[in-house]
């Protein structure tokens, strides 16, 4: 399972799990997958990053310690651009995953 965290310790690195090692917390919502595995963050940070297009990328160099990859000198990282805004009240987001209109 991939976890994006909230900007604490590791700023906004999405971070991999093996599934049962990361516990959730009441505010997170699974937002999509990569590979089959659930990717998760919390709602409000999801709802703050509606307007953007990201990707997922792996790159050189050592990333958060409790992450799968980090013993393999690689690191996740978003790449995050801006992107067209949808008319008011359609109800998803620019990937497609469903939202609630109202907020």
């Amino acid at each position: 399972m991939f976890h994006l965290s909230g900007g604490c310790c590791d700023g906004s690195a999405p971070m991999c799990f093996k599934v049962g090692e990361f516990k959730l917390g009441g505010v997170d919502e699974k937002v999509g997958e990569i590979a089959g595995c659930g990717f998760w963050m919390d709602r409000e940070q999801f709802r703050r990053w509606a307007h953007t297009v990201w990707v997922v990328d792996v790159v050189p160099g050592r990333g958060a310690s409790f992450s799968l990859e980090a013993p393999l000198n690689r690191r996740f990282l978003i790449r995050s651009s801006l992107c067209a805004t949808e008319p008011s009240g359609s109800g998803t987001d620019p990937e497609g995953a469903q939202r609630d209109p109202q907020g």
